[in-house]
């Protein structure tokens, strides 16, 4: 009998040890990799999309139990229990409810888009900044001389033609829209080039699950991973864990090597939206199609914001791959940067928007002489320990200020 409690106990002090040294083992390789020792818990949180991350913060459930469908704009969130996001508003989005008819006690803008926007409009909860607002009511007197109120009309991995749909309900009961867009658009720009949606862990997919049951390669692994490795990131022991990381990343990895899945269905998400194989087989072509389908849905929310009296501005958002020295912590977690040269190509294309009177920016450079680290991940911003995020500060600063050019607005005193 004692023979056999110390045959166990051996076999344990091995396991034990294997862990150990396959943990160590991982430690170095990662220290080698980044440069330094990153903490278990950094690295898993580089698996996940900020926005993603950020809603679901304190709790045990995914991004898509916060989901709910509405049907003009695909999906909103929801304040039911036990996943629903307490500060949701009456349309399903963040902020102060949305109104059915002009306000009088404030001058109401709108701001549509997607993750990025969706910050500058307040999608957390206080005491977190609703950076926008604040910039504008803390800088400028609003036309009508009441308080600023931004309605966040935006939406983590919405891209147009949802920032046209929202706007175009809502265009009667604001007095201003403005819209900051560019880098969900840009995934579209890209199915020519192996005709499925790039990105590991592209917006589209942290938000539209189903899309993994048509086999969106890349995209659709990128979401799986990205469950898995939250679900990981939650326990307490793996959630310490580098080999646990490493796995992780092994596994994506392998999978990503493979051949994607053609799906057997006739109708599905990628197949509502198909080009003809003219256009797709065609990047040139491709690219003037999807130019041209960006170009109108703006044109579009333009004529509603004439139509309706709404003042408007457009913003072409900044990304990592252009307008910034990075620094190594941003290097380690904005992704793949291939996207530089197209992205470039769609904004070049847009702002000729501006010479049939779309009052359009570009904000590439807004980070140009920024020195620190602004990217927290493939497009968001970092935020400090108090949830105040220098990035978001500045694009608000820089919209505000175009704006004041643009709507003729008043400096405060």
């Amino acid at each position: 009998m004692k023979q056999r409690i110390f045959g166990w106990i051996s076999v344990l002090i091995g396991v034990v040890l294997a862990l150990a040294t396959v943990e160590i083992v991982a430690i170095a390789w990662l220290y080698v990799e980044d440069g330094r020792y990153t903490p278990a818990a950094e690295l898993f949180e580089r698996t996940q999309n900020t926005y993603v991350r950020d809603v679901t913060k304190g709790t045990g459930c995914r991004y898509i139990d916060t989901l709910y469908p509405h049907p003009y704009v695909a999906f909103v969130q929801h304040a039911n229990p036990p996943c629903g996001i307490p500060w949701v508003n009456n349309v399903g989005l963040f902020g102060p409810d949305f109104p059915v008819v002009k306000r009088s006690d404030h001058y109401v803008v709108m701001i549509t888009g997607g993750s990025v926007a969706s910050y500058l409009g307040g999608n957390q909860n206080a005491p977190i900044p609703r950076y926008l607002e604040e910039e504008l009511n803390n800088r400028y007197a609003s036309p009508n001389g009441k308080p600023w109120m931004v309605l966040d009309g935006a939406d983590g991995a919405w891209k147009e033609p949802q920032g046209f749909i929202i706007f175009s309900l809502y265009a009667s009961a604001v007095d201003a829209m403005i819209n900051l867009s560019g880098f969900n658009e840009h995934y579209y720009f890209r199915l020519g080039e192996d005709q499925r949606l790039e990105g590991p862990a592209s917006n589209f997919m942290e938000v539209n699950p189903l899309a993994a049951d048509d086999n969106f390669g890349d995209a659709a692994i990128g979401w799986v991973m990205g469950r898995l490795a939250g679900t990981l990131a939650l326990n307490p022991i793996l959630g310490q864990s580098h080999a646990a990381y490493m796995i992780i990343r092994g596994i994506e990895s392998v999978a990503k090597g493979k051949d994607s899945f053609k799906s057997s269905k006739r109708t599905t998400i990628p197949s509502l939206f198909a080009l003809p194989k003219d256009i797709q087989d065609n990047p040139e072509r491709l690219f003037d199609v999807q130019l041209g389908l960006y170009q109108k849905y703006l044109r579009e929310t333009e004529a509603v914001a004439h139509d309706n009296g709404v003042k408007s501005a457009y913003f072409l958002q900044p990304v990592p791959a252009w307008g910034k020295t990075l620094t190594e912590q941003e290097k380690r977690v904005v992704g793949d940067l291939s996207y530089r040269d197209i992205y470039r190509r769609i904004v070049a294309g847009m702002m000729t928007l501006s010479e049939r009177g779309l009052p359009i920016y570009d904000l590439g450079d807004i980070f140009k002489d920024q020195k620190g680290t602004i990217y927290t991940d493939q497009i968001h911003y970092v935020s400090s320990t108090d949830g105040d995020s220098p990035g978001n500060r500045m694009v608000a600063a820089r919209i505000g200020a175009l704006l004041a050019e643009t709507w003729g607005l008043q400096p405060k005193p």
